[in-house]
C-alpha cells in the first residue's frame, strides 16, 4: 500500500500512489455517508442563526459551521493548514491561530496557488447530498412520530441528534475535501510530465484545452463502476460468522443508498475536482519569467 504519509516517499507526484489514495478515500466518504444515513435530515444545524444558544454566545452561522470553526481551529494549533504545513488539507473556515508546532519540511510538491474548493463542497453536500443519504432514516422517524401523534411539521426531518450528525459531517467534509483537492497533484504530475503539452493553453487561458489534456473518459467510468460495486458490498448486512444476509440490500434494507453514492461522485466530486486541476493550471506559470516558462517548454517529455 502506498503511503499518504509525505515524508516517507521518495516521489509524492507518483500517479501510482495518487490514484492508491483516491481509491481509499473512495472507501472513506462512502463509509462516513453510511454513518450518516443513520440519522434523520437534521436541517435545523445547516441553518445560519438556528440556534439562540449559539446567538448568545455571539457565535454566527450554523450548527455544523460553528463543528467546522471550533475543530479546524484545533487543527490549526496543532500544525496549520498551509502548504508548507499539509498540503493535501483545506480548511473550510477562515480567521484561524497560527500553528503551536513548526511546519513539517516536506519537499515541494505543488506550486504556489490560491484554489480552495471547499465552499462549493460544503454548499452541495449539505443542500443535496445530505437530503438524498438519510432520506431512509427521514421517513422512518416520520413513521415512529405519527404512531406517537405527531403530525404535520413537527413529524419529519429531525431527530435532534444533531452532535452526532454534526461530528460524522466533519469527517465527510474533510475526505471529500482532501478527494477533491488532490487533483491538484494529478496536474502537477502531468504538467511536470509534458509542460510543453500544457503552456500554449495556459497562456491562451484555454479551460477546454486544459480540460481534454487531463480528463480521461475511461478512467472515470471504471471509478464509477468499482464505486457503485464496493457501495453496494458496504451496503450489505453481514451475520456474525461474516456471510452476507439474504436481501439486506433489498426492500429499503441496504444501509445507504448506492445510487446516491454513485451520483455524488458523478454529478459533484468529478466535475468539481476537475475544476479544480484546470483552475491549478492556470495559475502554473504565475510568477515566472518569459525565460523561466521557455526553458519548460524546451523540456523533453518524460516516460
Amino acid at each position: 500500500m502506498l503511503s499518504q504519509n509525505f515524508m516517507l516517499v521518495r516521489d509524492p507526484l507518483s500517479l501510482e500512489r495518487i490514484r492508491s489514495i483516491l481509491v481509499r478515500l473512495e472507501d472513506t466518504i462512502i463509509f462516513g455517508l453510511i454513518e450518516r444515513a443513520q440519522f434523520a435530515h437534521n436541517a435545523k444545524i445547516y441553518i445560519r442563526d438556528a440556534f439562540p444558544s449559539l446567538k448568545e454566545k455571539g457565535i454566527k452561522g450554523s450548527w455544523l459551521e460553528w463543528f467546522l470553526k471550533e475543530i479546524e481551529t484545533f487543527h490549526a494549533f496543532r500544525t496549520g493548514f498551509s502548504d508548507d504545513c499539509s498540503p493535501d488539507e483545506y480548511p473550510f473556515t477562515s480567521d484561524l491561530p497560527e500553528p503551536l508546532l513548526p511546519p513539517l519540511q516536506f519537499p515541494g510538491i505543488l506550486y504556489p496557488n490560491t484554489i480552495n474548493a471547499n465552499a462549493s463542497i460544503l454548499s452541495f453536500y449539505t443542500r443535496s447530498i445530505v437530503p438524498r443519504i438519510t432520506w431512509r432514516a427521514t421517513i422512518a422517524l416520520s413513521a415512529l412520530k405519527r404512531s406517537n401523534g405527531i403530525t404535520g411539521d413537527d413529524e419529519g426531518e429531525d431527530d435532534g441528534n444533531y452532535g452526532s450528525a454534526a461530528t460524522i459531517d466533519v469527517e465527510i467534509l474533510q475526505a471529500i475535501s482532501k478527494r477533491v483537492h488532490y487533483g491538484k497533484f494529478v496536474s502537477e504530475s502531468k504538467f511536470r510530465d509534458d509542460p510543453a503539452a500544457f503552456i500554449p493553453h495556459i497562456r491562451n487561458r484555454d479551460r477546454v484545452a486544459l480540460e481534454a489534456l487531463i480528463t480521461k473518459p475511461e478512467v472515470e467510468r471504471k471509478l464509477l463502476l468499482r464505486l457503485r460495486k464496493k457501495a453496494a458490498t458496504y451496503a450489505q448486512e453481514f451475520s456474525a460468522d461474516g456471510e452476507v444476509i439474504a436481501s439486506s440490500q433489498l426492500n429499503g434494507h441496504a444501509k445507504i443508498d448506492v445510487d446516491g453514492v454513485v451520483e455524488l461522485y458523478e454529478n459533484y466530486i468529478i466535475p468539481l475536482t476537475r475544476e479544480v486541476e484546470v483552475d491549478y493550471l492556470l495559475q502554473r506559470l504565475d510568477g515566472l519569467s518569459e525565460e523561466e516558462v521557455d526553458s519548460l517548454a524546451r523540456q523533453e517529455k518524460r516516460q
